[in-house]
């Protein structure tokens, strides 16, 4: 028998596909944050850096800074509370009252 594999990307196959008729927009790469914003993170495929694991998919997030490129956001994952880096464009707003 195969042994499964373990690694970071295994059971990517849907989470990390996009749609034939989508395409590269600048837009995404050049979005602005605030501290204190709430996003959600969704992984950009065509874009490696910057990408959270995908673990993290859909996840509600809030931005703690910006630092180079990058945003530093914080996710609440059961009892605890993570930090990330992601890139704008693995990031979206949140609409949130």
């Amino acid at each position: 028998m195969v042994r499964a594999s373990r690694g970071s990307r295994r059971s990517t196959r849907n989470k990390l596909k996009k749609k034939p008729r989508e395409k590269f927009k600048p837009e995404d790469y050049l979005v602005k944050f605030k501290p204190g914003e709430r996003v959600y993170l969704s992984q950009d495929p065509s874009s490696h850096r910057g990408m959270p694991h995908p673990f993290f998919k859909a996840m509600l997030a809030t931005v703690k800074e910006k630092r180079g490129r990058s945003y530093v956001v914080t996710v609440r994952t059961g009892k605890s509370t993570k930090e990330l880096h992601a890139r704008p464009e693995h990031l979206k707003h949140a609409k949130t009252k």
